[in-house]
């Protein structure tokens, strides 16, 4: 199991259509650890640490979002595995 991170930004009409609840939802089904929180510009930050089958399940996912979103874009970068997170949570500031 080769365990990865990766850092993404959402861009689209990505707020207010529970798109962070609904990354934390396709996260923890998945495994998934870290956290997704909105951005003052209207986008969506996430980082993501987990199996990379995994991790590359939740990214599908974020190119198309809960119902009501529209992503125009998804930014990921790859970093390194820190294993820092206990589960994924929403992040409010």
């Amino acid at each position: 199991m080769t365990m990865v991170r990766t850092h993404l930004i959402i861009e689209g009409l990505v707020q207010g259509v529970f798109f962070r609840a609904s990354t934390r939802q396709t996260a923890q089904e998945h495994g998934v650890n870290g956290w997704v929180k909105n951005l003052s510009n209207g986008n969506v930050e996430a980082v993501f640490e987990g199996d990379e089958a995994a991790v590359r399940k939740v990214i599908d996912w974020c190119h198309h979002g809960p119902p009501g979103a529209s992503v125009n874009k998804v930014i990921a970068n790859r970093e390194d595995w820190t294993g820092e997170f206990d589960g994924f949570s929403v992040r409010y500031y």
